[in-house]
C-alpha cells in the first residue's frame, strides 16, 4: 500500500490527507524524504559545472521538497495532537535531522559553490531577492559551521546533534508535567468562581475522564482561577504546581537539561570566533549587540518596577484588610488585582465574557482583515488532523490566497501556550505554492467556548503571524512569510492585536452569544478604559524573564542555572509578589530549540516597532485607512525576508521608532 505522506496529494488545495495518515506512516516517510534530499544535495554538490544561482541555490531550494512535506505534518501534530508514537520518533528524529542539517551546512563542497558564487555576487546580474537569497545562504553556511575543520566542525556537528536530543526532551518533559498534573475540585472549592470558570472545570475534568471538575495546568483555566478564587490555599496549591513545572525531580525534570544546553551553545559560540552565544545569536538580528537589548529593557523595567511596587502596596493593605497577615504571595496577586479593578473601574471581566465567544472573535480577526487587506473566508469540510480543527479556504477578488487552519481548544496531547506554523509555505518557484497555515492556541472548550480578553488578544496575535504567512508574495521559501529576523518576527502578531481595541470592531463583533445584543457602551468604556490597568505586573514578569534569558547566553554559561536566575532576580530587585512569566525549567521559548534563545527581549522589541506602526493609522485618522494597509501589506506582510528587517521597516514607516509609544501603551509613560 501506497505511503500516503509520499503519494501525491490530489485533494482540495493539496491539503494532507490526514484521514487516512496514521503514526506508522511517518517513520518510513521520513526515511524516504532523507534519502531523497541526501541525493539531491550530493548531486548539487558533485556538479562538474561552474556554480551558477540556478544550479546551486534554486537547485537548494528544491532539494528538499518532499522532506519539507513530510515535516510539515509532522512536527505540527507532534507538538498540537501528541502521541505516545509521535513522541518516541520525535525523540528518534532529533539526532537524525540534526545531523543531517550538518552534512548539508558542513559540506565543504557544497560551501565552496556557495561561496565562489557569494564572492562574485556583483557579477551575476541578479535580482534584489536573489541577491538576498544567496548572502543568507551564505550566512546559514558560515554561522553552521561551514569555514571549520578537522576536529572543530566534527565537535560543531556533535554539539548540534546533542542540543536537538536535549531540546526535544526539555520540550516533551514539559508536556508530560502539564499534561499529567491536575486537582480534582470539590463543590465546596468552587464557591466564589464565575460561571465560566466551573464549567471550565468541569470540562476539563471530562476531557481527564474524571467524574467531576479538576484544575490543571492550562493557562486559559488555571488563571481565571487564581483571578477569583478566594481560596488562599488552594490558590497556592495552583500556583506552586504551574510554576513547578519541568522541576519536579524525577525523568521530567528539565534543569540538568537546561544547564547542559547553556554549555554547549556558549562552545558553539566560540567554535565560531564569538565571545559568547548572545552576540553569536545576535549578531544576525536587528538588536546587533547584547549591550542595545539590555538597554531597552532596562529603559522598560525602572518604570515597570515603580509601577508594580505602588500596586503591589495597595493589593497587599486591601488583602490585610481581608484578615490575611503577612507578605502578598505570587499566588495573592492576580486575585487582589481583580478585586481592585472591579472597585476601580467598576469592571468585572466576568461580564465580558458573554460578548466574547470564539466565533465572536473569529468572525472579528476575519473581517478586520477583509476591510484591511481585503480577504474573504471560506468554511472547509474536514477531515482535519482533529475534530477541534477547523479549516478555510483564503481568497481575494475570487483568487485563491492560502488555506488557514484553526486549532483552540486545549487538550492533554497539546503543549501549552499559543503558536502559528506552516504546514506548507509560500513560493513561486518550481510553480505557484499557496501556504497551509497553523494557528493553535489552548482555549478552554465550552458550549459555546467563550474568551476572556486576554484570549480574544491571543487570537489576534497569532493571526497576525497567519497572514504574515498568507500575504507572503516571494520566489523563494527561504525568505517566505516569517523568515524574517527574529525581532522582526512578532511585529506584525502584535501590530494584529491593536484592532482589538478598536471600539468599532467590539461594537461590531462583541455580541451577547445568546441574545446577539452588542456589548453595552459602557461596558465597554470601562474595558478600553482598564487598557493599562495592571501593566507594571505583566511588564515586570515579562522584562524579568528576558533579562534572564540574555544574562544565561551573555558570558560563561551558568553551572547552575537555577542559582543564577535567582541572582539576577535579586541583583534587578525583583519585587517579592511578582516572579518570571517563565522560569527556567518550563522557559521553552528558549530551550525546546533555540529560537528565542538570547531573543526573549524580541516581543518588546516589536513592541516598540507596532506601537509606532498603530501610530500611522491612527495619524491618518482611519485604523483602516487604505494606503497605510497598502504599504503595510507591500512593506511587511508579503515581503517575507526578501530585505533586511531595518530596511522593511523604513520602506513602511519613513523613520526610527521611539521607546515612548510603547511606554503611553503600557501606561507607564508618566512614571518614566
Amino acid at each position: 500500500m501506497t505511503n500516503p505522506l509520499l503519494a501525491d496529494w490530489t485533494g482540495p488545495f493539496a491539503l494532507p490527507p490526514f484521514a487516512v495518515i496514521g503514526d506508522g506512516d511517518f517513520a518510513p516517510a521520513f526515511d524516504a524524504a532523507l534519502t531523497e534530499a541526501r541525493a539531491n544535495i550530493a548531486r548539487i554538490a558533485a556538479n562538474a559545472e561552474p556554480p551558477t544561482f540556478a544550479n546551486t541555490i534554486e537547485a537548494m531550494e528544491q532539494a528538499e521538497t518532499l522532506l519539507d512535506r513530510v515535516s510539515g505534518v509532522f512536527y505540527n501534530l507532534s507538538s498540537a495532537d501528541s502521541t505516545p508514537a509521535r513522541e518516541a520518533l520525535m525523540r528518534d528524529l532529533a539526532p537524525k535531522m540534526a545531523a543531517f542539517s550538518s552534512e548539508v551546512t558542513m559540506n565543504k563542497a557544497l560551501f565552496r559553490r556557495i561561496d565562489t558564487l557569494w564572492q562574485g555576487r556583483e557579477a551575476l546580474d541578479l535580482t534584489p531577492e536573489q541577491l538576498r537569497v544567496l548572502d543568507l545562504y551564505h550566512k546559514m553556511f558560515v554561522r553552521a559551521g561551514a569555514a571549520l575543520d578537522g576536529a572543530e566542525a566534527q565537535r560543531m556537528a556533535a554539539i548540534r546533534e546533542r542540543l536537538a536530543v536535549l531540546s526535544t526532551a526539555f520540550s516533551q518533559n514539559l508536556l508530560a508535567d502539564e499534561r499529567d498534573w491536575f486537582r480534582p475540585l470539590s463543590e465546596e472549592d468552587l464557591e466564589g468562581l464565575p460561571d465560566f470558570v466551573v464549567e471550565a472545570a468541569r470540562e476539563a475534568g471530562r476531557e481527564r475522564g474524571q467524574d467531576g471538575p479538576v484544575l490543571t495546568l492550562n493557562r486559559s483555566l488555571i488563571v481565571p482561577f487564581l483571578q477569583f478564587s478566594p481560596k488562599r490555599e488552594l490558590r497556592e496549591i495552583a500556583y506552586e504546581a504551574w510554576g513547578a513545572r519541568g522541576a519536579n525531580g524525577g525523568e521530567t525534570d528539565n534543569r540538568a537539561n537546561a544547564a547542559e544546553i547553556l554549555k554547549l551553545r556558549e562552545e558553539r559560540a566560540h567554535l565560531l570566533g564569538f565571545p559568547n552565544f548572545a552576540a553569536f545569536k545576535l549578531d544576525d538580528e536587528m538588536a546587533k549587540t547584547p549591550a542595545q537589548v539590555r538597554d531597552l529593557l532596562m529603559q522598560v523595567w525602572a518604570p515597570a518596577r515603580r509601577k508594580a511596587e505602588a500596586d503591589a502596596e495597595t493589593l497587599t493593605r486591601m488583602m490585610h484588610e481581608d484578615g490575611v497577615n503577612g507578605d502578598l504571595e505570587a499566588w495573592d496577586w492576580r486575585y487582589y488585582s481583580e478585586k481592585r479593578r472591579v472597585a476601580e473601574f467598576d469592571f468585572d471581566e466576568s461580564l465580558l465574557k458573554p460578548y466574547l465567544s470564539l466565533d465572536a472573535m473569529i468572525g472579528a480577526a476575519f473581517d478586520t482583515a477583509h476591510r484591511l487587506f481585503g480577504l474573504e473566508f471560506r468554511e472547509l469540510d474536514g477531515p482535519f488532523y482533529h475534530p477541534d480543527v477547523r479549516g478555510w479556504e483564503v481568497t481575494r477578488k475570487g483568487q485563491h490566497v492560502a488555506v488557514f487552519l484553526g486549532d483552540y481548544f486545549a487538550r492533554g496531547s497539546k503543549r501549552s501556550g499559543a503558536w502559528c506554523s506552516a504546514m506548507r509555505s509560500q513560493k513561486k518557484l518550481g510553480g505557484e505554492t499557496h501556504a497551509i497555515v497553523v494557528n493553535v492556541c489552548n482555549f478552554t472548550k465550552g458550549n459555546p467556548s467563550l474568551l476572556s480578553y486576554d484570549d480574544a488578544r491571543t487570537l489576534f496575535h497569532e493571526f497576525g503571524h497567519a497572514l504574515h504567512q498568507m500575504l507572503s508574495d516571494v520566489t523563494y521559501q527561504f525568505i517566505s512569510g516569517t523568515s524574517v529576523s527574529r525581532d522582526f518576527v512578532e511585529l506584525p502578531s502584535q501590530l494584529y492585536e491593536h484592532w482589538l481595541e478598536v471600539p468599532e470592531v467590539l461594537q461590531r463583533h462583541a455580541r451577547h452569544w445568546k441574545t446577539g445584543e452588542p456589548m453595552p457602551q459602557a461596558l465597554l468604556d470601562k474595558l478600553l478604559a482598564a487598557q493599562t490597568y495592571d501593566q507594571g505586573f505583566s511588564t515586570v514578569e515579562y522584562v524579568a524573564s528576558a533579562l534572564v534569558d540574555l544574562d544565561f547566553h551573555d558570558g560563561p554559561a551558568p553551572k547552575d542555572p537555577m542559582a543564577r536566575q535567582a541572582e539576577i532576580l535579586k541583583s534587578i530587585g525583583m519585587p517579592h509578589a511578582i516572579r518570571m512569566r517563565h522560569a527556567t525549567p518550563h522557559f521553552s521559548h528558549i530551550f525546546s530549540g533555540d529560537g528565542y534563545s538570547s531573543g526573549y527581549y524580541s516581543y518588546m522589541w516589536s513592541e516598540v516597532m507596532d506601537a509606532d506602526a498603530f501610530a500611522a493609522f491612527e495619524e491618518r485618522g482611519d485604523a483602516f485607512d487604505p494606503e497605510t494597509a497598502e504599504k503595510l501589506e507591500k512593506f511587511i506582510l508579503s515581503a517575507g525576508g526578501s530585505r533586511p528587517a531595518d530596511e522593511l521597516w523604513l520602506a513602511f514607516r519613513g523613520k526610527k521608532p521611539g521607546i515612548e509609544a510603547l511606554l503611553k501603551g503600557r501606561g507607564l509613560l508618566e512614571t518614566a
